[in-house]
């Protein structure tokens, strides 16, 4: 038994990759992030910039105090243990109706983390479910990192349109359902998409990556994370909170965490990094994302 997770909860994690639903806020509570975010978008010509997109809890109060949410990170410590860093986040928005969908795929392919150990925290701030474009993963495919290839076709919303080469069984995949104020997490290794959003609403969710806090990047690389939960081991250069909404200081903060990760991850040095490798993610959590999608 965990601080939040239940032992059948924890073990159906190891086994499956995944866990839902779980309940965060109450319904009037999402629908108040859901306001908040749509009067941001409403102030930038109806949509949140991608740039803005990446990492906006370090522009926005409450954002930051949400990646911060005690049954958030109770759970996330079930799985990750007490020392967490927050890695990235994004908002994951699907407008209907659209074609636009999400290839069969893994996250941990462009993170470029010294270990695999991770888990999204995908939280739903509108309903998700099959009419409206909601994930669906392929439950014990957490076990390794398969070979990606870009599939070519504009309507995949991921920024490099990567899908798994490996053949994926459908009809063994399970619907995420989500209503909103649930959240679910996901291993970075699960095999999971999205088909089209079909409806004429709006699918909304934010997406909040956790790591433990004794992992890095890869070749002695150190991006930045925001602490969390515990100590820090000195892996990661530490964010700091937003004054006020886009506040001066964090607009700055922000650019210099999005330019940073960015060179770490896309292998283009900045200053204090060295060589970085060359895998330049689509849905990386320090890269500014496309249409941001699962």
């Amino acid at each position: 038994m965990g601080k939040r997770l239940t032992g059948e909860q924890i073990a159906t994690f190891r086994r499956d990759g995944v866990v839902f639903p779980l309940r965060i806020l109450s319904a009037a509570e999402a629908e108040g992030h859901r306001a908040a975010l749509e009067a941001v978008e409403a102030s930038r010509a109806g949509r949140l910039p991608p740039a803005m997109n990446a990492k906006p809890h370090l522009l926005l109060p409450w954002l930051w105090q949400l990646v911060h949410h005690a049954a958030i990170l109770d759970a996330v410590e079930d799985l990750l243990g007490p020392d967490l860093l927050c890695f990235g986040t994004s908002f994951i928005i699907k407008n209907g109706p659209s074609d636009r969908y999400v290839t069969w795929h893994q996250d941990q392919t462009h993170w470029g983390l010294t270990e695999p150990r991770a888990v999204t925290a995908w939280l739903a701030l509108s309903a998700s479910d099959t009419s409206n474009g909601g994930m669906r993963m392929l439950p014990g495919s957490n076990r390794s990192i398969l070979p990606h290839r870009d599939n070519g076709d504009r309507q995949n919303m991921l920024g490099r349109r990567e899908e798994v080469l490996a053949e994926v069984d459908e009809a063994a995949a399970i619907d995420i359902t989500l209503a909103p104020g649930e959240m679910s997490l996901h291993d970075p290794l699960i095999v999971h998409g999205s088909p089209p959003n079909r409806s004429a609403g709006r699918r909304i969710g934010f997406a909040i990556r956790y790591i433990p806090a004794d992992i890095g990047q890869r070749d002695g690389m150190r991006n930045y994370a925001t602490l969390v939960r515990g100590r820090e081991h000195g892996t990661f250069a530490l964010e700091q909170p937003p004054q006020a909404a886009f506040h001066p200081d964090a607009v700055r903060h922000h650019a210099q965490s999005i330019r940073h990760g960015m060179a770490v991850i896309f292998g283009r040095p900045g200053p204090g990094t060295g060589a970085a490798p060359g895998n330049a993610p689509g849905n990386a959590p320090g890269a500014a994302p496309d249409e941001a999608g699962r």
